[in-house]
């Protein structure tokens, strides 16, 4: 599988696949700002859908809706409780302390500071509609982990 290089900033892939995030948003620019502001990513393509490159993956922003033809029986919505989630971003950084000072001093709302929990330091801050964004820093220990 090739990888997009660093310095590509396209959403098609030349082959194989891109692995994208899509969030139903309530307002598409405010949330485009957020995502852009706060890890510095570039805007891709804007409007509804909007696509913003932070890092080496791709979020799509875009406001909810009813079914459509190839979704027949699904409707879009941001979340309907800010304290029930079946799923969330999850960054990865090499120093969570100096990334939780960054992205707080852009403003990051951050549930807690960074806590220790063994095989990594993490916490978890909010985008603009309440989803949780996990930022952890692995410790080391995932070392020691068999797989197979």
């Amino acid at each position: 599988m090739n990888m997009i290089k660093r310095e590509e900033y396209e959403y098609t892939p030349k082959e194989d696949f891109i692995l994208a995030h899509f969030l139903t948003v309530t307002n598409v620019k405010r949330s485009a700002d957020f995502y852009l502001h706060i890890f510095g990513g570039k805007l891709i393509r804007s409007g509804k859908p909007t696509i913003i490159q932070i890092a080496n993956s791709w979020i799509v922003l875009n406001v909810g809706g009813g079914p459509t033809d190839d979704k027949p029986s699904i409707t879009l919505h941001t979340p309907l409780d800010p304290n029930e989630f079946s799923s969330f971003l999850n960054i990865r950084v090499a120093d969570i302390w100096s990334s939780y000072n960054e992205w707080q001093r852009r403003g990051a709302k951050f549930i807690t500071e960074p806590k220790d929990h063994g095989l990594e330091i993490r916490c978890y801050m909010r985008d603009p509609d309440g989803y949780i964004i996990e930022v952890g820093q692995t410790t080391g220990g995932l070392k020691d982990i068999k797989t197979g």
